[in-house]
């Protein structure tokens, strides 16, 4: 039976909701969705109307290159990197902001032209803060 580790940061929505940052299962590092955050505190936090709207997209690249900065932290507890990622999936509230900042942000995280990394985008409506534009989750295998 292969043996099962667990990661987590300490933040309150992990025992709020209840699960882990990360998984690993014999070979393969299962990365829960991440987010722009610092601790407990979202970076580059989108405005948002009295709805809880949000009103500009601008941040994106900036939530983005957080996010990966913690996905490669919590792969390191695990000795592995984004160079061990095989499938990413980036789940954003606008799929035109999140296209013009991926390719940079992405190529400066994966360290290269051309990430070797399965990639899907997919549009949602809400995500888990109302000032979060982008999660993404990760596969790795070490």
């Amino acid at each position: 039976m292969a043996e099962r580790r667990v990661e987590n940061f300490g933040v309150p929505w992990e025992s709020a909701y209840g699960y882990v940052q990360a998984v690993q299962h014999g070979d393969t590092i299962y990365v829960s969705g991440q987010l722009a955050n610092k601790g407990s505190e979202l970076l580059a936090p989108a405005p948002v109307d009295a709805a809880g709207v949000v009103t500009d997209f601008a941040a994106m690249a900036d939530q983005m290159r957080q996010t990966y900065a913690n996905t490669a932290e919590v792969l390191a507890r695990f000795g592995a990197s984004l160079d061990d990622v095989v499938e990413e999936v980036l789940y954003v509230l606008d799929i035109d902001a999140a296209f013009a900042a991926a390719g940079p942000v992405r190529k400066d995280a994966y360290g290269r032209e051309d990430p070797q990394v399965a990639s899907t985008l997919v549009g949602v409506t809400r995500l888990a803060f109302p000032e979060q534009l982008i999660e993404i989750k990760f596969v790795a295998k070490v």
